[in-house]
Parts: C-alpha cells; sequence; structure tokens
C-alpha cells in the first residue's frame, strides 16, 4: 500500500461491529475477497477446516467465534480501507471498545431475522462513547422470517437512530436475488458463482411503488441536512445523485443519521454496494475530531491536525505475541512513522527504535518503510502497554484514554503440576499486557492467584490458551462472583489516632462524617469533600486522609469486599507541631471510617447481569420457569417467526452452569447471551450466607 499515493480522502478506517452471529466475520470475509485480498472464500464453521480469514487463532476455528480482533488492509476501487473485525461477545468487550477508540467509522450489523439484539445495544453505546458515525447492514435476508423493514424500525425505537433505507431487497428468504439502489433507482444483481459480478437492470415493476415511496423519504433525509436538496425537495424537483449522497453523508457524519444498507454476506448479496457505501458515507481521518493532552501544559486538549507535516503523535491500542515477539498495533494521528525513526512512549518517557513496521492482513503481514497520519500500522520489537501514545520527542502528548470495564468474575488457578509454574507466569503476565479487563493478583489470605475477568467464557479461553500456547494445565477453583459492600445511611466518625512508645510519637484527629451516594456508578463509588477550615489539619495531611479513606474502602468488614458508594467528608480535626506525620494521618483516617462503617448499615451488593434468551416459542415455559429459579426479574418478551426473545435481571452468582442446562431444557435450539447491568442488594439470606462463609474463613486463617 506504500506504493499507491497517500491521499487522505481515499482512507476509511472502519470496524465491523455486532451482536453475536449476525454475520460481522462471514461479512468481513467477503469483502476481503471482493477486494482481491484473498482468492477463496472459508465458512467461519465451514467444513474444509479452513475456517474464516480473519478468525486465525485455533480457538476462534474451533468455536466459530471471534476472540480477538483482527486487522486487515484492502483496496475497493481507488480507496484504501483498514477494517478491523470485532468481537460479538460481552466478554471480549474491550477489543470492541479498543477498535472503535482508534476508529472513524463502522458498520453495524444486525440480523434480518433477530434485529436489535442485547449486544447490538452495547456495541451501540460505545460507538456513542467515541462518536462514532456508522452505516448499518441487515444482514442474513436469505433466512427464514427475514424483514429489513421490521429491523430498520427496531432501530429507530429501541436504539433511538434516525434510519434511513439506501436499499430495497429483491425478493427475501430463499428467493433473494440482489438489492435496489434508491439513489440510482437502479437493481444490483450478484452473478457468477460467488457472486463477484455486479449487473445492473431495471428495477422489477411490482417493486417500482416501493422504490418511489423510499426514495422520496431518502430525498427528504438528504433535505434536512444540505440546502441545495432541500430547495429542491420543496420545488418538486429532482436532486442529482451527487447532491443526495452528499445530504446523506453530512447526516451520517453528525451522527443525526444511519443510512442502511441490505443484503446477505453468506449468499454473497449485496455487499460490494455495502463497501460503495463505505466509501460515499464514512468520514476520512481529518473528518473527525481526535483530542490528545499536552502533560506540559496541564493536560490542555489539543485537537489533533491529520497532517504529515505536523510532529508524529500514535496510539498503540493493542497489543498481541506474535512469531517474531510483541506486535503492536498503532494508529497514528499526525505525523509520519519510519522504519528506523525513534519514538518516545510518554507514559515513561522511553526511547525506542522502530525495528519492523508492517501492515497487518489478519495474521500475514507485508513490510513497509512509511507510514503516514491516518493510517493504523503494527510495529515489531517495541515493549509498551495497551494504550501508550508514542510521539517525535517534539510535543509531549498523551491521548485521551479508552474507557476499561471492571471485572465481574474470578477464578483461583493454579498450573497442574511445579513445572509448569514459569510459563504459567510468563502467560499471565502476558495476558495482562494485551488484555486491560483481564486481571490477575495474589490473595494474601489464601495465598492463591486470583484472575478475574467479564465472564465465564472469558477466563474459560485464557485457561485453554494457556494449555496450547504455555504448554502449561491449569487447575481452576469454583468461580468467585465481584461482590461490592456499600451503605444504606449516614453515619458520622470522631477520631484520635494516638501513638506513644519512646522517642517520636504518632498523632491525628479526624472528625466529619460518611454519606451514601445515590445512584453511583462504578466511575462516581468514591467522593472526597474536604470542608476543613482555620488549618485544624494543615494542607499538607488532607491528601493522606483522603488516601486512607480510600485503602479502608478496599475491604469491607462483612465479607471483606470493595466499598463503593460513599461519600466522606472531612469536617474538622487536630494535629501535634512534632508527633503529626502524613502516616498517621492515613492511619487515623482508616480507623475514623471502620468507626463510621459500623453505624452506617452496611449492605452487601450483588452484581445483576441483563440476561437476553432466545429459543423456540415451544420452550418458553421452561426458559421463563428457569429465569425464576435463578432468581430473576423477568422485563420483558418478544416473540418473532417462532422463536421468543426473554430480557431478564438476573444475579450472577446464580448463572454458572447455565449455558449447559438451556441446552438441556431446549433441544440445543437456545441460546443467551449476558453482560453486567448494575450493582444491587443481595436478598437478606445470601447476605447472611456469605458473611458466614466470610467470618468461618478468617478464623480458620486466625488459628
Amino acid at each position: 500500500m506504500a506504493t499507491k499515493e497517500w491521499n487522505l480522502e481515499k482512507v476509511r478506517n472502519i470496524g465491523i461491529s455486532a451482536h453475536i452471529d449476525s454475520g460481522k466475520t462471514t461479512l468481513t470475509e467477503r469483502m476481503l475477497f471482493y477486494t482481491g485480498r484473498i482468492h477463496a472464500i472459508h465458512d467461519v464453521r465451514g467444513k474444509d477446516g479452513v475456517g474464516a480469514k480473519m478468525d486465525s487463532m485455533e480457538l476462534e476455528k474451533e468455536r466459530g467465534i471471534t476472540i480477538q480482533s483482527a486487522a486487515t488492509a484492502v483496496e475497493w476501487r481507488d480507496l484504501n480501507v483498514n477494517i478491523i473485525d470485532t468481537p460479538g461477545h460481552v466478554d471480549f468487550t474491550i477489543e470492541v471498545e479498543r477498535a472503535l477508540r482508534v476508529l472513524d467509522g463502522a458498520v453495524l450489523v444486525l440480523c434480518g431475522v433477530a434485529g436489535v439484539q442485547s449486544q447490538s445495544i452495547t456495541v451501540d453505546r460505545q460507538m456513542r462513547r467515541y462518536d462514532v458515525p456508522r452505516i448499518a447492514f441487515i444482514n442474513k435476508l436469505d433466512r427464514q422470517g427475514a424483514d429489513p423493514i421490521r429491523v430498520s424500525t427496531a432501530l429507530r425505537e429501541k436504539l433511538r437512530h434516525n434510519t434511513v433505507m439506501m436499499q430495497l431487497p429483491i425478493g427475501l428468504e430463499e428467493h433473494l436475488e440482489g438489492v435496489v439502489d434508491l439513489v440510482r433507482m437502479k437493481a444490483l444483481y450478484n452473478r457468477g458463482d460467488q457472486g463477484e459480478e455486479i449487473e445492473e437492470l431495471d428495477i422489477p415493476a411490482e417493486m417500482m411503488e416501493d422504490a418511489k415511496k423510499y426514495r422520496l423519504e431518502l430525498i427528504g433525509k438528504a433535505a434536512d441536512y444540505d440546502d441545495d436538496v432541500a430547495e429542491k425537495f420543496l420545488m418538486e424537483e429532482e436532486p442529482t445523485e451527487e447532491e443526495i449522497k452528499r445530504g446523506i453523508r453530512k447526516g451520517c457524519l453528525s451522527l443525526d443519521l444511519t443510512p442502511v444498507f441490505c443484503g446477505s454476506a453468506y449468499k454473497n448479496k449485496g455487499v460490494q454496494p455495502l463497501l460503495d457505501g463505505v466509501k460515499d458515507y464514512l468520514p476520512t481521518p481529518n473528518e473527525v475530531r481526535n483530542y490528545a493532552l499536552d502533560l506540559d501544559d496541564n493536560e490542555k486538549k489539543i485537537e489533533m491536525v491529520v497532517s504529515n507535516d505536523k510532529p508524529l503523535v500514535a496510539l498503540a491500542f493493542k497489543l498481541e505475541d506474535g512469531r517474531f515477539g510483541q506486535l503492536t498495533y498503532m494508529r497514528i494521528y499526525q505525523g509520519v512513522l519510519k522504519k528506523g525513526d525513534f519514538i518516545i512512549n510518554s507514559s515513561n518517557g522511553r526511547k525506542v527504535k522502530i525495528p519492523r513496521l508492517v501492515k497487518m492482513h489478519s495474521n500475514d503481514m507485508a513490510d513497509i518503510d512509511t507510514a503516514e497520519a491516518g493510517d493504523i500500522v503494527a510495529l515489531f520489537g517495541v515493549d509498551c502497554a495497551s494504550g501508550d501514545t508514542f510521539t517525535s520527542g517534539a510535543v509531549n502528548y498523551s491521548m485521551t484514554s479508552m474507557f476499561v470495564p471492571d471485572a465481574v468474575i474470578s477464578l483461583a488457578v493454579r498450573p497442574k503440576d511445579k513445572a509448569g509454574s514459569a510459563n504459567f507466569t510468563k502467560a499471565l503476565q502476558k495476558f495482562r499486557k494485551e488484555d486491560p479487563t483481564f486481571r490477575v493478583h495474589r490473595d494474601e489470605e489464601s495465598n492463591e492467584t486470583i484472575i478475574s475477568g467479564m465472564g465465564e467464557l472469558h477466563l474459560e479461553v485464557y485457561i485453554e490458551r494457556m494449555n496450547r500456547e504455555f504448554q502449561c494445565e491449569v487447575v481452576s477453583g469454583a468461580p468467585q462472583v465481584a461482590y461490592r459492600e456499600t451503605i444504606g445511611g449516614d453515619a458520622d466518625f470522631d477520631y484520635t489516632h494516638k501513638k506513644q512508645t519512646g522517642g517520636a510519637g504518632q498523632f491525628a484527629k479526624v472528625v466529619g462524617k460518611i454519606t451514601a451516594i445515590e445512584d453511583s456508578s462504578e466511575e462516581k463509588s468514591y467522593e472526597f469533600s474536604d470542608n476543613v477550615v482555620g488549618g485544624r489539619i494543615p494542607r499538607e495531611y488532607i491528601p493522606a486522609c483522603d488516601k486512607g479513606f480510600k485503602e479502608q474502602m478496599a475491604k469491607g468488614t462483612l465479607i471483606g469486599a470493595q466499598v463503593i458508594g460513599v461519600k466522606v467528608e472531612l469536617n474538622d480535626g487536630s494535629y501535634h507541631d512534632v508527633d503529626s506525620s502524613e502516616m498517621a494521618f492515613r492511619i487515623c483516617a482508616m480507623a475514623a471510617f471502620r468507626q463510621a462503617y459500623e453505624k452506617a448499615k452496611p449492605t452487601v451488593l450483588e452484581p445483576l447481569m441483563k440476561l437476553q434468551v432466545s429459543a423456540p416459542e415451544e420452550f418458553q415455559g421452561s426458559v421463563m420457569g428457569q429465569i425464576n429459579q435463578r432468581r430473576g426479574i423477568i422485563s420483558g418478551t418478544t416473540t418473532i417467526e417462532g422463536f421468543v426473545t426473554v430480557d431478564a435481571d438476573v444475579p450472577l452468582s446464580e448463572m454458572f452452569g447455565y449455558s449447559t442446562e438451556l441446552r438441556s431444557a431446549t433441544q440445543g435450539k437456545g441460546e443467551f447471551t449476558m453482560e453486567f447491568a448494575r450493582y444491587s442488594a443481595a436478598p437478606k439470606n445470601v447476605q447472611e450466607k456469605l458473611m458466614k462463609e466470610y467470618q468461618e474463613k478468617r478464623e480458620k486463617e486466625n488459628k
């Protein structure tokens, strides 16, 4: 790609995101084939044993799911397109998160039958978080019960998208033949063994009325964003193709409009027109605003200018251990990267040399010498962490960080035999560096290694990878749920810490109160308010008090879980000229918090999961029965084409082993997705059981 002249107008950085099994990887596979990147199509669960190009891990091929996002670069017409295929499972949500962080646009893939599913909602939320313009592709229109208009309506109602149909399918289910392009008013049919040729014909007579109706709607939407189209629309004149495209593009880039395309990737229908849609409606790198923080100027926000003449700023958004060492995926926001250049890591100030620069194609790569502003490339031999910013040294910037959700499930793990312990440590270090949602810590009390992640599947995959990639068999304990503690009321504290044992003593006194934060999210689980006046506590000791309160919140007294949702007000106190110190105030704050916590009606919180189960209608009774048995609260059911979808909130602690039970209750036809919703107070009997277990564990350790 370095051979072709780099023109930002001809560059698109896009991601393919969707709910599980909506056909993301199949769609990407077709895109690679039609752009000449691969010369044969292999299906995700194909019988040929090859598997899809973008699922390069053995585990991905076996399970037929995407675990790691894969990057590739293709050329379509005169366009350079960097594509990232992302996983659908919520367990690998960080892969979607970091892809959307560096992409300029996205294709939201929806199943033509199931429509907007739970994971589509999550992906949509992530796109909104990073302001990513998107086009929608309604896939699987060859399946029984497919209805693109219903899916488009669901996009409007459930996700509040302002959708506009860009195409209509010609036929549905087994009669799907092609699509009608509403901008050009042409019927497009895929011909050839694998749909590689496109034949343009007139629109079938029986579809003409529908086509005119939806085209009028399309022009009306374009008129909302373009004055020329609006003028012609009011005068009942016909706008040109270019004018319609310009209006739709403006709406899409302003995040107000979602152009909707149709087809079936598996049946090779509608993929090339979608690639044209990527070209026509998704942004170039310089049409998207990206900001860095100036570390030399109080983290002031600086807008990036996508230009080769500016000082280099690039973000390492994903790491992989490749055959030749660590592979670092890098998005260049401004400046140029050259092989042999020295670059500086903003997080630690280290200077590193770029020994090798490559363009990725799933797990294959092509060496390049130069990468320019707006591109996505990979480097070898650069040691860094996911989320590090690199510069040329002319500026000291750091890109704004991405959102990393908290882990909800933990497992105690150990190598099966002593010989594997070196590899076990190596594997944990590698995975931790690769994946910010995979956490490892040592439990001081039980001396066990605990791994934490986003769900059962997440941890299962890492245990399996230890076995395969590091030849280290792992024994795991029972899953542990990430419980939390909080307070139910307010309480005052007034605590004096005194210690006099010859030599320098310790003295600190703190007075204040703790109150519950209503509706505390993970990010807002602790607030500190300093109301001390008149120097009652010297300024330099206030941060030590804050630190002490925070430290004590790491472990509540009920079950030893992290305390959330507490605001601490420090109102008064006193100090001693000689005996007061930072350490004295830190210890004093910890004890004061314990004193108040006991009086503030502490309760145990459990993680509630948002569960969505789909199964044939005849199994509705047993599906709902299973959810009720697991203390689930059903929030809604919908039935489409003989399939029922049940939405519920269920405690995570009740969900272990659910997949096996669901399969046996629905003859293997039921499937479910689950993601973290919120923390909620655990029922009294569950709290008592957890407190008793914690007490027994403490007593055992004390003996």
